[in-house]
């Protein structure tokens, strides 16, 4: 510790022990609400998971559901990685969907039709087809839907699932 640098790192060290903290780990060191977090995907076996499943938007929000945020919004640092996934899956789903819907207006340059709900899903999702859409699973509270007046998928929160499930605990 005689050279500058070693003294240097030894201050820097020092000065970060407080601000590093000590929180509460489970048995494998992720803190409590991370634990959770993980729980909840895996029990929806969401990671690595497809689904075809879309809602009508208006059905949806007849149901309690309302607009998900698009943004990575969490004060947790130790969630923010999954709020970046359910964010970044979500916005990849769309685009998606997106090119798909394109490619069928490329085709029918001469009177591209809008998409109904039902139209949608056949053409676009494919539900049961091997060169239909497959958008990665949400947790729980969140479903996808469509949204007939602005022609885009969206996802959906659903609040009254959250708190149910808040509740169980």
């Amino acid at each position: 510790m005689g050279s500058p640098y070693g003294r240097r790192l030894l201050v820097v060290s020092l000065l970060l022990i407080p601000l590093v903290g000590c929180r509460p780990t489970a048995q494998n060191g992720a803190s409590p609400e991370a634990e959770e977090t993980a729980q909840e995907e895996e029990e929806r076996g969401i990671i690595n998971q497809k689904t075809q499943e879309v809602l009508p938007l208006e059905v949806a929000l007849q149901e309690g559901a309302v607009l998900a945020a698009t943004g990575i919004e969490t004060n947790n640092p130790l969630l923010q990685n999954a709020a970046a996934y359910r964010t970044s899956v979500a916005k990849i789903g769309a685009m998606a969907v997106d090119k798909a819907i394109q490619l069928r207006n490329a085709q029918s340059i001469d009177r591209p039709q809008p998409l109904g709900y039902e139209q949608f899903m056949a053409e676009i999702i494919k539900p049961g087809q091997p060169d239909g859409i497959q958008l990665a699973e949400l947790p729980y509270y969140q479903e996808y839907a469509w949204d007939v007046a602005d022609q885009k998928l969206v996802v959906v929160d659903f609040p009254a699932r959250k708190q149910a499930r808040q509740a169980e605990r």
